[in-house]
C-alpha cells in the first residue's frame, strides 16, 4: 500500500503550484502565481494509510478499541478502519537458505495455520488448510528454499510433502512431541513392567548428546524388545466378541517407536547440529493464543486475519508491512463434480476435496 506522489500542478492552467500557508485545520494552502488560484489538496492515500497504520497498531498491541480510538465505545475507529479487513499482509519471497527449518500447526477455529520457522527465529511462510495433508505441507515447503534439517512433530502429510519438495533434506523428529506422544498412550504411571520400561526409554532420549550414547540407547530398545516384544501380539477375546490386542496400547506406542528408529529421524541432531524439538515454534504459537484472547470475540476471519498480520509485523517493519499488504481478491471456486456418487456438498476448501486449500467465500487462503 504504498503513497501516491503529492501533485502541485493548477488544475486551472497548468502551472507549478506554491506553498500558501496552512488552512485553520492544518492542512497545507497551495496557489497558482500564474491565475491565482488557492486549493489545499486532499490526500485520501495518505489518511488510508494512517487508518491502517492505527488499525495495525491496535490488532497487535494491548489496546482495546475504545483505548485506541479515546472514545467510551471504540464505534468510529471500527467504522473507520472497517475496510482493512479486506488487506491480506505478506512476507515477501523467502531467499535465504537456512541451516535448519521448524515447522509445526496451530489451530485457529476450523483452520489448521502451518508455520514454518528459521533456526535463527525467522518466520519463513505460513500456509492455511482445512487439516494437515501433503498438499498443504507441500504448498508451505514450496515457498522456502531448501534447507539442511527439517525439524517437526511428525504431522501426517509430513514426509510425502519433504520427499516431494526437499528431497535432499534431513528429518529430525521433535523429541518433546514424541515423549508426549508416548506418555498419551501409556499414561504417566503405566500398569505394566513393559510400559514402564518403554516410557523410561523414550524419556531418556532428552540425555542423549552424543553417538554412543544413541547406540547404546538403541542396544536397550532391542533389549527391551527381546523381553517384552511378544505382549506387542498377544491377542484376546473382546466383549464384542471380536479378537484383538490385549495391550493395544503397549502395541501403538511401540510401533510408534519402531517408526522413527526405522526412519532414522531420532538422532538428526547429533550428526548435524541442529534444533532437536520445536520449541521454539511452541513460544511462537503461545504468543499467537495470547493475541486471539486479548481479541476474543473476533469471528473467525478475523482472527486468521490477526494472526497473518501478526506474524508479518513480528518479521517486517511496520511501514514495510503496510507497503506489502495486498487487496483480497475473490477466488475461482471449483466446479461442481456431475457424478452419481453422493458428496457432502463443497465449500471451496481445498485442491479437492480433500486438501483444504481454497479460499472459503473469497478469504485469503494463503500467506
Amino acid at each position: 500500500m504504498g503513497l501516491a506522489t503529492n501533485s502541485t500542478t493548477c488544475l486551472v492552467c497548468g502551472i507549478k503550484l506554491v506553498k500558501n500557508g496552512r488552512h485553520r485545520s492544518g492542512t497545507q494552502r497551495w496557489r497558482c502565481p500564474s491565475c491565482g488560484a488557492s486549493s489545499t489538496r486532499r490526500r485520501p492515500d495518505v489518511t488510508r494509510r494512517e487508518q491502517l497504520r492505527e488499525f495495525v497498531s491496535w490488532l497487535i498491541g494491548k489496546a482495546t478499541q475504545a483505548e485506541a480510538d479515546g472514545t467510551a465505545s471504540g464505534r468510529s475507529f471500527r467504522r473507520r478502519t472497517a475496510w482493512c479487513w479486506d488487506l491480506s499482509p505478506r512476507l515477501g519471497p523467502a531467499e535465504t537458505i537456512y541451516h535448519a527449518v521448524l515447522v509445526d500447526g496451530i489451530w485457529i477455529g476450523t483452520w489448521c495455520l502451518l508455520i514454518a520457522l528459521s533456526d535463527t527465529g525467522r518466520v519463513l511462510a505460513w500456509q492455511w488448510c482445512a487439516r494437515e495433508t501433503t498438499a498443504a505441507w507441500t504448498a508451505l515447503l514450496d515457498q522456502v528454499p531448501a534447507p539442511g534439517i527439517l525439524v517437526s512433530d511428525g504431522g501426517s502429510g509430513l514426509p510425502s510433502a519433504l520427499r516431494q519438495a526437499w528431497p535432499e533434506t534431513k528429518h529430525q523428529r521433535c523429541l518433546f512431541h514424541l515423549q508426549m506422544n508416548i506418555t498419551r498412550h501409556l499414561t504417566r504411571n503405566p500398569r505394566t513392567n513393559a510400559g514402564r520400561a518403554l516410557r523410561r526409554l523414550v524419556m531418556d532420549l532428552s540425555d542423549i548428546l552424543d553417538e554412543q550414547a544413541a547406540i547404546n540407547w538403541q542396544l536397550r530398545l532391542e533389549q527391551w524388545w527381546q523381553t517384552f516384544g511378544h505382549l506387542t501380539r498377544e491377542r484376546t477375546l473382546l466383549k464384542n466378541g471380536r479378537f484383538g490386542f490385549t495391550h493395544d496400547r503397549l502395541r501403538k506406542a511401540w510401533l510408534l517407536v519402531r517408526l522413527v528408529v526405522r526412519n532414522d529421524v531420532l538422532f538428526t541432531h547429533i550428526t548435524y547440529g541442529n534444533p532437536r524439538t520445536t520449541s521454539a515454534l511452541e513460544s511462537l504459537n503461545a504468543r499467537i493464543r495470547d493475541l486471539l484472547r486479548r481479541h476474543r470475540g473476533m469471528t473467525e476471519e478475523h482472527r486468521r486475519r490477526a494472526v497473518e498480520w501478526f506474524l508479518a509485523t513480528r518479521e517486517l517493519p511496520l511501514e514495510q508491512a503496510l507497503d506489502l499488504a495486498q487487496p483480497i481478491t475473490p477466488e475461482t471456486r471449483p466446479e461442481p463434480r456431475h457424478d452419481d456418487q453422493i458428496t457432502p456438498t463443497l465449500y471451496g476448501q481445498g485442491l479437492d476435496a480433500t486438501e483444504g486449500l481454497w479460499a472459503r467465500s473469497g478469504w485469503a487462503g494463503r500467506g
